[in-house]
C-alpha cells in the first residue's frame, strides 16, 4: 500500500496509522506479519492505537490494541 504523503514503505507510526485507517486485507496481513516479526512494530501499533482508543467507535483501533495486547501479553 502506498501511504499517503509518504515516499517510503518502513511501519512508522504515521504509516502504521494509514494501514489501520485505510488498509486494505493484503495491507492488514502485511501489518501483522511485520507486527509478529518485530515487538518494536508492535509497540508502535499500540502507541498509535492509544491515541484513538478514547472513541468507542474507532473500531479498527479498539481491533488493533486488543490484538497487540493478546500478542504481547
Amino acid at each position: 500500500m502506498l501511504h499517503r504523503h509518504l515516499n517510503h514503505q518502513d511501519f512508522t507510526l504515521a504509516a502504521i496509522d494509514d494501514i489501520i485507517v485505510r488498509g486494505q486485507w493484503t495491507d492488514w496481513k502485511a501489518l501483522r506479519k511485520a507486527a509478529l516479526n518485530d515487538p518494536v512494530i508492535m509497540d508502535k501499533i499500540l502507541r498509535v492505537c492509544k491515541v484513538h482508543t478514547g472513541d468507542p467507535y474507532a473500531q479498527r483501533y479498539h481491533f488493533w490494541k486488543h490484538y497487540v495486547e493478546e500478542h504481547t501479553a
